[in-house]
């Protein structure tokens, strides 16, 4: 379907905090049924722009026009009530709330006038996860979900609505291929029936393969909308960063022959069946699998988050009972959390008090060394090449590459041996991945051993010395080096071959 009417046109679109502008006079005008592609490194504008079309914030100058006629979206309410419909790129769902209470939330099914249609609420949320091919029931509860599980479901819960602009904020961080395929064959019948999507993503080969026309913001300028055949992506990356980008991914380094960490029969009924792998001193191990494969379960009870029912944990030769993740600092092993705002920061505590918060004790004589704090602080933010005005600026008002910056000097703070790493550049641009890949070849070659979970084939092969896949709770493969291939680690992931 080629796209011809405008269906959302901004003038002069501008938004300011605190007196520093954040976006720019953007002008632009979206089609009917076209998916948009919009790229930009982290702190671009990207966010903002969305969140004045779905009435999260109102634009400091400028007008939106919706179907030609002007409009004031002061609020999410007018959004929807305009066909506006977001995926958001933190989780916007109760955690106390069933699936299908979170998808008709404010939209509820009714018997009469005051009885809620509970049953046709759960049919029809089973239809929109089926053609999700996901088998979450209706009725489970948001908490109980994983992360990529949650992510389904804020997409279900979008595609409810009848839409006529579904804006998709990094909608596939944490979902593996299989599932993005499924997204993207969703996402092409609804442009058939003339939904308009906005597509944002760092993933550049999705957006070249998805989108009809890709826009670039920089530093909340605009600077391109070209269509995405003319584009590839070093020419898209080109023009994110205002430079040329070299080699992604570091040299892999040699791993010790010492062995840092033994995992012997870990079991926890249901989840974890019989976990066998060790890692060396030195090494990046990478996990791999698809949803539901137990691979942050693993991570989780390693750092005591879980509580294992049957095996051994052994660091350093010593075997060491982990019931907290209090006893995994004292043992040395660090953890990244994949749900960044869920678990890894707070986004209402300011970057010094994040990133002590695990060692908070090493600061206390007996009150707070600010000044200690501070100085620490500000090392980091050098280090990491952290974007903040100041160390006591709130992490809500950093952008999601930054606070996941944040998320990974709160963790290394404690001086870990062991750093188990969950999605580590998940919605974080092109530019800040190469950072934090860097960060890692620079631990391990410091002596640090890690292991690394990620959905994204392409981190898995370019930085693991070795990868452990995983399936329905249980590894069915370990594979060196000579062996790692994308094809491969798949017949692993998806039961084809098995033998660990």
């Amino acid at each position: 379907m080629k796209p011809n009417q405008v269906l959302v046109k901004t003038v002069d679109i501008s938004k300011s905090f605190s007196g520093v502008t954040v976006l720019n006079k953007i002008n632009v005008e979206i089609f009917e049924g076209e998916i948009l592609g919009i790229i930009g490194e982290n702190g671009a504008g990207k966010s903002t722009f969305i969140k004045i079309l779905n009435g999260t914030y109102t634009p400091s100058e400028g007008q939106v026009f919706f179907d030609k006629n002007p409009v004031y979206i002061r609020d999410t309410s007018v959004a929807k009530r305009l066909g506006i419909s977001t995926i958001p790129q933190e989780f916007n769902l109760i955690n106390d709330l069933n699936v299908y209470e979170n998808i008709f939330l404010g939209k509820e099914l009714t018997k009469g006038k005051y009885l809620l249609d509970k049953q046709q609420m759960k049919e029809k949320t089973n239809e929109l996860l089926q053609e999700l091919d996901t088998d979450i029931p209706p009725d489970a509860k948001i908490q109980d979900l994983s992360v990529a599980q949650k992510q389904m479901v804020e997409i279900a819960k979008a595609v409810a609505y009848d839409s006529r602009l579904l804006i998709m904020d990094e909608p596939t961080t944490v979902l593996t291929q299989h599932e993005i395929d499924i997204l993207f064959r969703l996402m092409q019948r609804l442009k058939e029936i003339g939904v308009t999507i906005i597509y944002i993503s760092h993933k550049l080969r999705e957006v070249k393969r998805i989108c009809d026309r890709v826009m670039i913001l920089r530093d909340g300028e605009f600077i391109s909308l070209d269509p995405t055949d003319s584009l590839d992506e070093q020419e898209m990356a080109r023009r994110m960063v205002g430079r040329e980008l070299n080699q992604i991914f570091p040299p892999k380094t040699t791993p010790q022959a010492t062995t840092v960490l033994q995992v012997h029969s870990l079991s926890i009924p249901g989840l974890l069946h019989d976990i066998n792998f060790d890692l060396h001193k030195g090494e990046i191990l990478g996990f791999s699998g698809l949803i539901g494969a137990g691979r942050t379960e693993l991570a989780e009870a390693l750092i005591g988050i879980r509580q294992i029912s049957s095996g051994q944990i052994v660091i350093n030769g010593t075997k060491q009972m982990i019931s907290s993740p209090i006893d995994a600092v004292r043992n040395g092993i660090a953890y990244l959390s994949e749900d960044r705002q869920g678990t890894g920061v707070l986004t209402g505590f300011d970057v010094a008090s994040n990133i002590t918060l695990v060692s908070l004790d090493e600061y206390c004589k007996p009150l707070i060394d600010r000044r200690k704090e501070k100085h620490r602080t500000e090392d980091y933010i050098k280090a990491f090449n952290i974007r903040t005005p100041s160390t006591r600026t709130l992490l809500e008002y950093l952008s999601g590459g930054n606070q996941q910056k944040v998320s990974l000097a709160k963790s290394l703070d404690p001086h870990p041996e062991i750093f188990i790493i969950d999605e580590p550049t998940r919605g974080i641009d092109v530019n800040a991945k190469k950072e934090v890949y860097y960060f890692i070849h620079d631990l391990v070659k410091s002596g640090i051993s890690c292991i690394l979970i990620s959905s994204e084939m392409e981190e898995i092969l370019g930085l693991c010395n070795r990868v452990v896949v995983m399936r329905e709770g249980r590894i069915t493969g370990i594979l060196e080096a000579g062996e790692l291939s994308e094809a491969e680690i798949m017949f692993y992931a998806t039961g084809l071959k098995e033998g660990a």
